[in-house]
């Protein structure tokens, strides 16, 4: 599905709830999002959860997330009455460690090879098998440098993608935690402000980004919001 230039346009001046409006009304019953249970991870589940309260919602399992992503899991999945489609690497983690060794201390190139293992190829298989129209995802501008561009819409890897909030900044995320009183992630207080797995997860520090955080510093993004040519697999 091609997107049209005016439609880009558009969305840049709509609010979230127009643009999840906008999603439902032109991708229909084949519209997912993705959710990684994270920091922040409510605030979206919430809002498209208002609008689309059936909508197949993608979390991708790599066997390595904290026990706390896990329980915060159950617990925003059981009171938000989430529509939750696991999926996880063909390959188990035991025989990944095997062939590979620990992939995410081996460098960048181990980090890509891990992230298309655990996250690219799982995320592909699901856009597949739920026979995806467009992909509604919480990433924002704020988050990092590799975002800091990004459109409110966009065609990425011949799938349509839609950021309702991409345009909010912490103040505005944290205003409708608040608003919704939405349970936060229990690494949120041990000072967590991006969580993914356990190995290249870590809290933040003085000095530090929030994008230092997360792989050892050495990237940002684990692939599924890239371009092929970017390193991405989707």
């Amino acid at each position: 599905m091609t997107l049209d230039l005016s439609t880009a346009q558009a969305l840049e001046h709509m609010s979230a709830h127009q643009r999840i409006a906008h999603a439902q009304n032109q991708y229909g019953s084949g519209l997912i999002m993705s959710t990684s249970f994270g920091i922040q991870s409510a605030v979206m589940l919430h809002l498209v959860k208002q609008q689309l309260p059936e909508i197949p919602i993608i979390f991708i399992d790599t066997g390595h997330l904290f026990p706390e992503t896990y329980a915060y899991a159950k617990i925003l999945t059981d009171q938000l009455q989430l529509n939750i489609k696991t999926y996880r690497s063909n390959i188990p983690a035991a025989q990944q460690e095997e062939q590979y060794g620990n992939l995410w201390e081996q460098g960048e190139i181990g980090l890509e090879k891990y992230n298309q293992i655990n996250k690219v190829e799982p995320m592909q298989r699901a856009l597949e098998e739920l026979q995806a129209t467009a992909w509604i995802s919480g990433i924002r501008r704020k988050q990092s440098q590799s975002r800091s561009e990004r459109p409110a819409i966009e065609e990425q890897n011949n799938w349509i993608k839609i950021y309702p909030i991409i345009d909010w900044d912490d103040q505005q995320v944290e205003a409708y935690l608040k608003a919704f009183d939405l349970p936060p992630h229990p690494l949120k207080e041990k000072g967590y402000v991006s969580v993914g797995d356990w190995h290249t997860s870590i809290p933040l520090a003085e000095n530090m980004t929030a994008e230092e955080t997360r792989f050892h510093g050495l990237k940002r993004e684990c692939g599924l919001h890239l371009d092929f040519n970017q390193g991405g697999g989707i």
